[in-house]
């Protein structure tokens, strides 16, 4: 919301420009999802677009409404992220048009409006999800990895396949030569962050946030080590033709074996 910097305060800020600085560059993943981000602060929409790049998702900014109804009718989104206060309007009025548009998009308003009745007011139209400014951007990221699940966002889609792995997004099917493999609710999580960006390195933090969430910090980072190892050691085991390989300075690479 222009106009209201002090809302979120400086602490906020420096805590996602911290995370930015730490990830070397934006990736992007093969079975991208995008998100619609509905937000006049330029500043702060850069820096959750740049934290959600580096978590495989593919973003498109919209400063006011009418960019927003535009993109809405030229584009097709998973999820939308919406302020409530814009220079032109009220966002809420936005979401008849994302549903006509996207039957199946959730919609996710993230404001500084706090008072119950604007809570009620935003879910009534249509809302899926309300987090109030500001918030922890993990509590944002484990929202939109719920509302997604909720939507079935991923049931069309075909599994994704690495050497002979196979991986299917909505259920968290891992199959081997077309022999299922079982793993670890942590091992199923990490193979989720690590193949939806096959090739592409994934940073350390992505990992811990996606991963560990509600995590001690200490724990996750201690843990996140020994996690991929039992991994690669499973996906060894069942001949999988994919390697795990830790990327200097950055965080782990899951790829095909090279014959």
């Amino acid at each position: 919301m222009r106009g209201a910097p002090s809302v979120w305060g400086d602490v906020f800020l420096k805590v996602v420009k911290n995370m930015a600085r730490r990830a070397p560059r934006k990736m992007q993943a093969s079975n991208t999802m995008r998100i619609l981000m509905v937000e006049d602060e330029v500043e702060l929409a850069r820096l959750i677009a740049d934290h959600l790049a580096r978590c495989g998702f593919e973003v498109r900014l919209a400063p006011t409404l009418k960019e927003a109804r535009e993109a809405v009718a030229t584009g097709s989104y998973s999820l939308a992220l919406l302020d409530r206060r814009l220079p032109d309007g009220d966002s809420v009025e936005l979401i008849p048009d994302i549903r006509r548009a996207h039957s199946g998009v959730r919609v996710i308003m993230l404001t500084a409006l706090d008072a119950v009745a604007d809570k009620i007011m935003g879910l009534d139209a249509g809302a899926d999800d309300y987090l109030t400014k500001p918030f922890d951007i993990n509590e944002l990221m484990a929202r939109i990895r719920a509302n997604l699940r909720r939507s079935g966002e991923s049931a069309g889609e075909p599994p994704i396949t690495v050497g002979a792995l196979s991986f299917d997004l909505r259920s968290r099917g891992v199959c081997v030569n077309s022999r299922p493999l079982v793993l670890h609710r942590r091992e199923l999580a990490l193979l989720d962050s690590l193949i939806r960006r096959d090739g592409r390195a994934t940073p350390r933090e992505t990992l811990l946030e996606e991963v560990y969430t509600g995590e001690e910090e200490g724990f996750r980072s201690n843990a996140l080590d020994a996690l991929v190892s039992r991994l690669r050691k499973h996906l060894n085991e069942s001949d999988a033709g994919v390697v795990i390989q830790p990327i200097r300075g950055i965080g782990y690479m899951l790829a095909k074996a090279q014959s």
